[in-house]
């Protein structure tokens, strides 16, 4: 959730700042009232409290004094129920403001390129150059089906359409790429974890998927539980509502799981193949850290996640995300494209993330810096995107005959 106090600080600048990512004047112009209607009633509750302090002093003199204090009396029993009802108001102003805060999204870092859409992003950097093929390359659905290791028919008869199933060496590559990026991660310094595949309400809040992207998650009926859509949900809330102590920082995690998306925006895009499925498989990074580190671990998990990618020889880019294209919880975001010549361009594979205090208040995750509590800073990215890699690894190595060549680095995982 983004300070509220900060907010009625620099509203105007902090406005347009969230208008460029995405939020409507109207949207703003409600939660400034929202912001003065609660201030408002702080001050009508701070100002009867102070009346209250006064004849309760006024009370204790009376009766020492052994002054008649019927009058005095009554008008403190008045007073007492005005405090409550002022009190109540203001409880249900503040639910009101935070609720509607709930709905508003990370605000920007100085540093985002403005723009409306992924055409603004701002190349970084290329890493590895892509190959040149003396024949026309393939897309991954051919070459799934020339070599049997993909069937997105029977996923289709098993669920519903981007669903998969992975056979033989597809299924066992699967499994090779996970295991190579745990142990690759773990040697980064990533902690190695495994956490449920569903979730609560109160986990999903916390990192900012509900209550935006409820029509995108898969909900169990007869429960208030969800899939989770990454990784990163239930990693970060491990440790919802508690105080670290500032000599636990950073706490840097790896998990792989299967993820599960509706994917509602997306219709029309990416149908055929592995792109964009409702259930895929992906390794993550998360951190979470003090907030003086956490510039320095996002370049971390930036370069650890690239790393992956020029180990299997897999050429990309790195991309620094525009306002307009940034996700809602995210402050700052580098996206890392892989090149797939089969499409003949780079497609993401990794969106690495820093959404400095903005999961962290809305899942209250804390640190203790000498008396004080502060906001501890938490960071996600994908390390990767499992059926992504092994679509590039397909696209990247395959020849004219339709084989494909197994990078080096994954045949011990292979026992090849």
């Amino acid at each position: 959730m983004i300070d509220l106090k900060l907010l009625q600080k620099k509203f105007e600048k902090i406005s347009s700042k969230l208008i460029k990512k995405g939020v409507n004047q109207e949207l703003l112009d409600d939660l400034k009232i929202k912001n003065e209607e609660l201030k408002i009633a702080k001050q009508d509750f701070e100002t009867l409290q102070a009346l209250q302090n006064t004849m309760s002093k006024e009370f204790g003199v009376y009766k020492r004094q052994g002054k008649d204090i019927t009058e005095l009396k009554a008008k403190v029993d008045a007073n007492k129920i005005e405090i409550s009802k002022v009190f109540d108001i203001q409880r249900q102003k503040q639910e009101s403001l935070e609720s509607l805060a709930m709905s508003i999204p990370n605000i920007p870092d100085d540093n985002v390129v403005d723009g409306n859409d992924e055409d603004d992003n701002v190349e970084i950097k290329k890493v590895l150059t892509p190959a040149t093929f003396n024949f026309t390359p393939k897309e991954h659905w051919e070459l799934a089906d020339e070599n049997g290791w993909i069937d997105f028919e029977r996923g289709v008869k098993l669920a519903t359409s981007r669903f998969s199933v992975s056979f033989g060496l597809g299924a066992r590559l699967e499994r090779a790429l996970i295991n190579f990026m745990l142990d690759f991660n773990r040697c980064r310094g990533f902690e190695e974890v495994s956490v449920p595949a569903l979730v609560n309400r109160k986990a999903l809040e916390g990192t900012g998927q509900l209550p935006k992207f409820e029509d995108d998650l898969y909900k169990m009926q007869d429960q208030e539980l969800f899939l989770i859509p990454t990784a990163e949900v239930p990693i970060t809330n491990l440790y919802q509502d508690e105080i670290l102590i500032e000599s636990e920082l950073p706490k840097k995690m790896t998990a792989y799981t299967s993820c599960f998306r509706k994917e509602a925006g997306a219709a029309g895009r990416d149908t055929r193949g592995m792109i964009r499925q409702h259930q895929f498989h992906k390794v993550e990074l998360v951190a979470i850290t003090h907030p003086n580190e956490s510039e320095k671990i996002f370049n971390d998990m930036v370069e650890c996640a690239s790393d992956i990618l020029t180990a299997l020889k897999l050429p990309h880019r790195l991309v620094s995300l525009c306002t307009g294209d940034l996700g809602f919880g995210a402050a700052y975001t580098v996206d890392i494209e892989v090149w797939l010549p089969g499409q003949n361009t780079y497609r993401e594979i990794s969106s690495i993330s820093n959404t400095r205090e903005f999961q962290a208040r809305r899942a209250k995750i804390r640190f203790k810096d000498g008396k004080k509590n502060n906001f501890v800073h938490t960071l996600n990215g994908s390390s990767l995107a499992v059926g992504r890699t092994l679509v590039a690894i397909m696209e990247n190595n395959q020849n004219e005959d339709g084989s494909i060549d197994i990078p080096e680095v994954l045949k011990p995982y292979l026992s090849l």
